[in-house]
């Protein structure tokens, strides 16, 4: 929502309060889109922020319920009454009740549950013995589901008396007496279809479905293969025991690649955002990987330390180091960004390992040699020093070949390992290369003006 916007909304529900006028301020609430009440009610203080709550129909409440950050969430809690809070928990769909609950402190999460109708809290428990990060604990258990032998008519009056209550109606899926799943019925079919027709006519038995166990990476991959707005969730036994929508998918794409940015940056990945994480937390989450990158930085200290009688015979060697060690930095994080692509689309296996370098090395000697060129042509302007354009030329040949073969590599063997890719990115990748291509520059150096 704009800025600007957002400040004339604050500013209409501000003063209708103001000025009394709760059945006007009601009307307006339901005008505003669930979706832009946390930030809205974020600039409020805590009394409009209940009243306001208060004001809205049970629907739209449980929606901008839903919409809150889980901080918003707990303070809403704490202040609403036992009634309000089942009212939520009578409404709200099993998987943004289990998110709920993952995200309360003890003290909460039993409040919660001791205002949840026992059927709910059951298959809320149920989902919550799921391991984190796989498809039980994205599913939802509101769906419809129809049997073969119904006619079209029967379906849509299952439809109209049920649905209000599933989080999706726009597909349908058939099973047996033992909840085995036999097919999918799209709303369009149905619509289209003679009412007479039976079920078991239009179904497509040809069924896209994922396992509870199956990793949120994957299940996200099968949204984007297959174009689903569902993807139904069986168990061991092949029964239907849920769906994931495609706005969870959405939710969790986000942030598998905030995760993903974050480890690319050497960061430890954080649930929180950026504005509500402390300075503590950030500290802690950025120091580790910044202690140990500059503990491996040491070791090309120690080389460049070990060449002092080559650099006090040729000081100008110095000056090409930082453009060598940016250069192979710069050329390894390019092949690494897109292997972690590739791998992350699934354009990439761990068996392409072979390919890659293959590639990676015709794209380097192109690239190596149109730098070294360049080079050559800048130092010989410059120096007019044909043995020192000769050995920066190599070692920037070297360098790249050298990084961009470890930006391919590297993320390939971390998959094959069961690390994340985005591991082996820039931070890492550059203090490697940074270490090799010093080593490189100055065993060249010493070979060609035999220092």
């Amino acid at each position: 929502m704009e800025i600007e916007k957002e400040e004339n909304i604050i500013e209409e529900i501000t003063n209708l309060i103001e000025n009394k006028k709760i059945k006007d301020l009601r009307k307006y609430l339901e005008s505003i889109n669930s979706a832009d009440f946390p930030s809205i009610l974020e600039d409020l203080d805590d009394e409009k922020v209940i009243m306001i709550y208060r004001l809205l129909s049970k629907e739209k409440a449980v929606e901008v319920f839903v919409e809150l950050d889980p901080d918003d969430q707990e303070k809403l809690i704490n202040r609403l009454t036992d009634t309000e809070i089942k009212n939520v928990m009578n409404e709200i769909y099993m998987d943004d009740a289990v998110d709920l609950i993952e995200e309360m402190p003890a003290t909460v999460v039993k409040r919660i549950l001791a205002n949840t109708k026992p059927a709910n809290r059951k298959i809320i428990n149920e989902l919550l013995k799921y391991p984190d990060d796989t498809a039980g604990t994205l599913m939802t258990t509101e769906f419809i589901d129809l049997k073969e032998n119904m006619t079209v008519k029967d379906a849509f009056d299952f439809i109209k008396k049920k649905g209000l209550k599933k989080e999706t109606v726009y597909n349908c899926y058939v099973l047996t007496v033992d909840r085995k799943l036999l097919g999918v019925i799209d709303i369009k079919d149905l619509l289209i279809a003679d009412r007479e027709e039976l079920v078991k006519d239009i179904m497509d038995e040809n069924v896209v479905k994922a396992n509870t166990l199956e990793d949120q990476e994957e299940i996200i991959k099968m949204f984007d293969k297959y174009d689903c707005i569902a993807l139904p969730i069986v168990d061991q036994e092949d029964r239907l025991v849920g769906i994931i929508t495609i706005d969870d998918a959405i939710d969790v794409l986000q942030e598998e690649t905030m995760e993903d940015f974050e480890k690319m940056a050497a960061i430890a990945p954080s649930d929180d955002t950026y504005l509500k994480t402390s300075v503590f937390k950030h500290a802690k989450n950025r120091i580790v990987w910044l202690l140990v990158l500059m503990i491996s930085s040491m070791i090309t200290g120690a080389i460049i330390e070990n060449f002092e009688a080559a650099i006090s015979s040729l000081p100008i060697l110095v000056a090409f180091i930082p453009m060598i060690m940016g250069t192979g930095g710069n050329s390894g994080s390019q092949s690494s960004t897109l292997t972690i692509r590739g791998l992350a689309v699934d354009e990439i296996s761990t068996k392409d390992i072979l390919k890659v370098m293959w590639k990676e090395l015709r794209v380097a000697l192109l690239v190596g040699l149109a730098l070294a060129i360049v080079n050559s042509a800048r130092i010989m302007i410059q120096y007019n020093d044909p043995k020192i354009a000769f050995t920066v030329s190599l070692t920037l040949m070297f360098t790249v070949i050298l990084a961009k073969q470890l930006g391919g590599i590297l993320p390939i063997l971390a998959k094959k390992l069961n690390l994340d890719p985005a591991l082996m990115a820039s931070p890492l990748l550059t203090t490697v290369v940074d270490t090799v291509s010093v080593l490189l520059f100055f065993t060249i150096s010493t070979l060609v003006f035999g220092l």
